[in-house]
């Protein structure tokens, strides 16, 4: 009997275990990924590195997918954003593509019934509570969420070299009229005051001079159709907005974000307004080391605010290998992902439960600011308003820039952009 009982006994246990290992290869066999996985972006070059460390995660944890790394270049996306319009509406979308949250994805590819709901996602991942609510109310729409967000960028940065400072006899402005007043000084020691690059850094320049006339209260109530264009306090803004594009380089057109950028590092400029991705491109290319080799402040007018914008990344309609893409958006709201691409990118994670140890001195600064300030959404980077809208607004800025400066035709022209972006 004693003996019966001890074979039984090794005959439950055995079962145990080979249950147990059942189990264990069905969970392995849940998680195994294969098939093909195109990644559309603007990040190259300078940007690529801290995409291609986020692949190499990726490729780790599933090397049975087949990855393509599919980039436009073009600062802030403005030529990729063409060619994926072209792509998403011939029927041919990527896997997943960069977008900046809020409107312009939402207003752009949600509306039009391209993209599918994250919600489940977020739910099942626990990230209801590990991205912060001003972040997940950017990306949802009509009570869904639509996109994964991979960092939080600042556009309201003014970069500059303490030593050319010193030499120059300023310090940074607090206001744009302070810095007005720098600029004849600066330039009489043959030096641009600020540094700008091609259309896009020019409607950045502006949405920082805007938020610093208008305040944040009245900077969102622009954006929510309740303050109007023609308003005098937009007028004014337009005006200094003007005087300040005075002390810019002559040949911004022809530049890129980078080279307006360079123009700093080697001296030519006082200063550059650029979202910090600079630092990223100071850090990560230029080898230069934050708080000593290069300095930064909120631009002029906006201390205390944080102008945010975020690349996030969603899942189109009518894509072939769905567990591909949905591995590749859990590795993107992950802690691990956010990690490990924040750090090169010079931004800082969406999530509020990343490893600080592991980013430099400017996004430890960065970071606590946005966890501080006042948070309002980018123009340039399609947070506050529809493609639509930034797409025409863009031939506004560029008529103003290069057509003397005429407000009234720009605050009309912006006013109709208005209504006909309502109207679709």
């Amino acid at each position: 009997m004693h003996r019966f009982r001890k074979l039984l006994t090794l005959a439950l246990a055995l079962t145990l275990v080979l249950a147990a290992v059942g189990s264990a290869s069905k969970t392995v066999q849940a998680q195994a990924v294969s098939g093909k996985l195109e990644i559309y972006s603007w990040w190259a070059g300078d940007e690529g590195p801290a995409l291609e460390a986020l692949l190499k995660l990726y490729n780790q944890k599933y090397p049975d997918v087949k990855v393509t790394n599919a980039t436009v270049t073009g600062g802030s996306g403005v030529a990729a954003r063409a060619v994926l319009k072209t792509r998403m509406l011939g029927g041919n979308p990527p896997d997943s593509f960069q977008v900046h949250a809020g409107q312009e994805l939402t207003g752009t590819w949600v509306v039009a019934n391209r993209m599918q709901p994250l919600t489940s996602l977020y739910a099942s991942e626990g990230w209801t509570t590990k991205f912060p609510k001003d972040v997940i109310d950017l990306l949802t729409y009509k009570g869904d969420i639509w996109s994964v967000p991979v960092d939080i960028h600042r556009s309201n940065v003014f970069w500059y070299l303490p030593s050319k400072l010193k030499d120059l006899g300023v310090t940074m402005p607090k206001t744009w009229d302070e810095f007005l007043t720098q600029c004849p000084i600066i330039k009489a020691k043959g030096v641009t005051p600020l540094a700008m690059g091609e259309n896009w850094t020019s409607i950045q320049l502006f949405e920082n001079v805007l938020l610093a006339n208008l305040g944040v209260d009245n900077y969102r109530s622009l954006w929510a159709g309740k303050m109007l264009w023609t308003d005098q306090k937009v007028k004014d803004a337009w005006t200094q907005f003007g005087k300040v594009l005075d002390c810019t380089n002559s040949d911004a057109a022809s530049l890129t974000w980078q080279q307006a950028s360079d123009l700093v590092i080697n001296g030519k400029a006082a200063y550059n307004l650029m979202g910090d991705w600079a630092a990223g491109y100071y850090t990560t290319t230029k080898k230069l080391a934050p708080g000593t080799d290069f300095g930064w402040a909120a631009a002029p007018g906006t201390d205390g605010v944080f102008i945010m914008l975020s690349d996030s990344f969603g899942l189109p309609k009518n894509i072939k290998d769905t567990d591909a893409t949905m591995a590749w958006l859990k590795l993107l709201g992950s802690v691990e992902g956010q990690d490990v691409f924040n750090p090169l990118k010079g931004s800082i994670a969406a999530r509020n439960d990343s490893d600080l140890t592991k980013y430099n001195v400017y996004s430890k600064s960065a970071a606590a600011d946005f966890q501080k300030d006042k948070i309002v959404g980018s123009l340039a980077h399609g947070a506050v308003a529809p493609e639509s809208f930034t797409n025409d607004f863009a031939t506004v800025m560029s008529v103003f820039v290069g057509g003397g400066h005429d407000i009234d035709l720009a605050t009309a022209a912006a006013a109709q952009l208005t209504i006909d972006s309502q109207a679709k």
